[in-house]
């Protein structure tokens, strides 16, 4: 008999509300997503800690994790990930790329090697109260008129300034991170924070310092702002909770919607799989949450958030979710993916704190972006 699984989520319904209910039907006895031949448990673990708390300190008592794509290089480098090329063969990847929506799946190979699955999809998208007059803007011209007569909000906490900066740069045509010089071109920097300050001078004062969740929990009450052009899209606003979602502006009329690719992916402990039966049962599980039953009815329905693409296409998924999916699915088929390169994360976190520090005490751009180049020049030469 395999002993019990553990798993490592995180602490949201859109991260646990599906496993949970998974296991449930599993103490139950047999149902329609299949049998597996050992239990999985799940724990949970802070947004905050998912985002950056590195692998290695999970792996050694977990089996399966829900990780972000960004920390997998640090987690490569430590060894503590089983790559999903050792667990799966070739047709059965290739079947699941394709399936992926947006660059989800990509978004988990690092040096030619699948080191996670995507299991959920997400990227930055608008966010609008559903009272708010007329449709919502396209272009970031529109974003800077709508913001001279409705309450508008960025949202800039933790990570978010930096990721804001980097959407901003990829609708204007430079995507980050491309070489070694500058983090982006001078011209593409300064027209992104030139954009951000602007629009900060107008946002909600308590709000933009928030993460999306916060954010959104703002755009949904009745006092809060109306409009945030770029936050991580939470289907579980959709719909019921007043929230409705577009997709994220473009530079220009008919141009790339700039957004930075979210979501999460199933990682597999090195050290937890060393047992074949372990791996077997460990395989159920990943096959299970990837199958189109649980991707198209089971999450959907339980408030969960897809990876697969016939999810995002589904009439009646699109129904549930109040035409989430429609709305902001050409965000994510255009989303840029963050760099996985080892400390990768501690850029970011600095990168964000600069530009969220920057922007507040009006420090004049063209210092905030050699700042900003100087930090990523030492992480590149590290």
């Amino acid at each position: 008999m395999t002993r019990e699984l553990r798993g490592l989520t995180w602490d949201h319904p859109r991260g646990y509300a599906p496993l949970d209910v998974l296991a449930r039907l599993d103490d139950a006895g047999p149902h329609r997503y299949g049998r597996v031949r050992a239990p999985l448990r799940w724990d949970r673990q802070p947004l905050e800690g998912f985002e950056s708390r590195p692998l290695v300190t999970l792996t050694g008592d977990y089996d399966i994790l829900v990780v972000d794509h960004p920390g997998l290089g640090t987690a490569v480098a430590d060894g503590c990930l089983l790559p999903m090329d050792d667990l799966f063969d070739a047709a059965e990847l290739a079947a699941w790329r394709e399936e992926a929506v947006g660059p989800s799946f990509d978004s988990y190979v690092l040096d030619g090697r699948p080191w996670a699955l995507p299991v959920d999809a997400a990227g930055q998208v608008s966010a609008f109260r559903r009272g708010l007059t007329g449709t919502p803007p396209t272009t970031w011209d529109e974003v800077r008129e709508l913001a001279r007569s409705a309450p508008v909000t960025l949202c800039l906490g933790g990570p978010h300034a930096f990721l804001t900066f980097c959407a901003l740069c990829v609708a204007y045509g430079a995507d980050p991170c491309r070489s070694g010089d500058a983090l982006v071109p001078r011209e593409a920097g300064e027209a992104a924070l030139d954009m951000m300050a602007g629009l900060l001078a107008r946002s909600v004062a308590e709000v933009w310092r928030l993460n999306p969740i916060g954010v959104l929990e703002a755009i949904a009450a009745d006092d809060g702002p109306a409009y945030c052009p770029l936050v991580y899209g939470y289907v579980t606003y959709a719909g019921g909770r007043g929230v409705r979602f577009a997709d994220a502006p473009a530079w220009v009329p008919g141009g790339r919607p700039g957004s930075v690719l979210g979501g999460t992916g199933l990682a597999v402990s090195r050290s937890r799989a060393e047992d074949p039966e372990v791996r077997g049962a460990i395989r159920d599980h990943v096959r299970r949450l990837l199958s189109p039953a649980v991707q198209r009815n089971l999450c959907p329905a339980a408030g969960g958030q897809p990876a697969a693409r016939s999810a995002w296409t589904d009439p009646e998924v699109a129904a549930l979710s109040g035409g989430f999916y429609r709305a902001t699915r050409a965000t994510l088929e255009a989303a840029w993916v963050r760099p996985r390169s080892a400390g990768y994360l501690t850029f970011q976190d600095t990168a964000s704190r600069l530009i969220r520090d920057g922007l507040a005490g009006r420090a004049p751009h063209g210092e905030l972006l050699r700042d900003l180049d100087k930090h990523y020049d030492a992480w590149m030469c590290a």
